[in-house]
């Protein structure tokens, strides 16, 4: 089968080559996905630069880390998923970019029938991270002020769409006009070009003085110390990931004097799912949710996508033999929403 594996650290397109390997069996409760879609993360970039210490396999591997796809094969006790399509999760998080992917069970959710292949690979990622972080662990109130950070990208896009159905009144910020015109068409009532200048001061300008009740942090680094400027008190600040780059994953940030004179929460979101409670807690210094609470959320996100108060924003769509190039695009900030791997 054919997998783009990772050779050498650098630009994806110096990074990654597209090789014939072995087609992979599953065993035991394992399904394997016969994809038609990948989404492309910055995960990957980071992977391609080997500064992804979460995921960080010896070279050569496969990368990627979402499919949608087909389940054709299925190890013991997995057999309920044969024939179904499925939006999964690459084993281990890498393994994806192949035309045959290893998955667990539970991190793979059945597709929405309402979508096509191409809008359902951009589904599941963003929305289950955008309700983790707003609903589950930021419990987002109507009315309030949420500020959402890149919030033209897969994920901030779907985390506007979740904060206005929700009754808040959102602010996004974005790198260009044309992102910010797209941060508006979703709901938001406000959008702020973070290459013009101080975001805070202007999001605080916005909020009357008051500052936000709940920010949307996925871009990390010194976004996330700005972002305290323009927070009221008693606000809560949610981490969601690191697309200023994955280095401020492991720096030292915000320091607790900063944390005693803004009086402000700050929680973490991981977007994880096990049905075993033996990881819930603590496993490796992670603390996994439960299968269950997927189940959960992916039913409440299914009725608002049924609805029509939410839909996935697709940026473009790429043909697997341009992977890496499409990556580069990434890498230089020249996407919007979710970029979608056909095969």
């Amino acid at each position: 089968m054919r997998a783009w594996r990772v050779h050498q650290f650098g630009r994806p397109s110096q990074a990654l080559r597209l090789d014939d390997i072995e087609e992979p069996e599953p065993g035991p409760g394992r399904i394997r996905v016969a994809p038609t879609r990948a989404v492309l993360n910055y995960n990957e970039i980071d992977g391609c630069h080997g500064r992804y210490r979460t995921v960080n396999p010896p070279i050569p591997y496969t990368l990627g880390m979402e499919v949608l796809g087909t389940v054709d094969a299925v190890g013991e006790g997995a057999e309920e998923w044969l024939g179904r399509r499925v939006h999964a999760t690459a084993e281990s998080a890498f393994g994806a970019y192949a035309d045959k992917v290893i998955a667990q069970p539970d991190m793979a959710f059945d597709a929405p029938e309402a979508l096509d292949d191409t809008e359902a690979a951009a589904f599941f990622f963003p929305f289950h991270l955008g309700w983790l972080g707003l609903h589950e662990r930021g419990a987002v109130q109507p009315g309030e002020w949420v500020l959402v950070h890149a919030a033209a990208g897969g994920v901030g896009s779907a985390a506007v769409q979740l904060a206005v159905d929700a009754g808040a009144r959102v602010i996004g910020t974005a790198g260009s006009p044309e992102k910010c015109d797209l941060v508006r068409s979703l709901g938001a009532e406000a959008a702020v070009n973070y290459r013009g200048g101080d975001f805070a001061t202007e999001v605080r300008n916005i909020t009357g003085g008051r500052g936000v009740d709940l920010v949307f942090d996925g871009v990390g680094g010194a976004v996330t110390e700005e972002s305290l400027r323009c927070m009221r008190r008693g606000a809560r600040l949610m981490v969601i990931g690191f697309a200023s780059g994955i280095e401020a994953e492991d720096s030292p940030g915000l320091n607790p004097r900063q944390l005693c004179y803004t009086q402000v929460s700050i929680g973490g979101v991981l977007l994880a799912y096990n049905s075993d409670p033996s990881v819930y807690g603590g496993m490796a210094g992670f603390n996994i949710n439960p299968r269950s609470l997927g189940d959960e959320i992916h039913a409440e996100l299914i009725l608002r996508l049924d609805e029509g108060r939410i839909a996935p924003v697709v940026g473009g769509t790429v043909d697997f033999g341009d992977l890496p190039d499409a990556l580069d695009k990434m890498e230089d900030r020249l996407t919007t929403g979710r970029i979608v791997v056909v095969y």
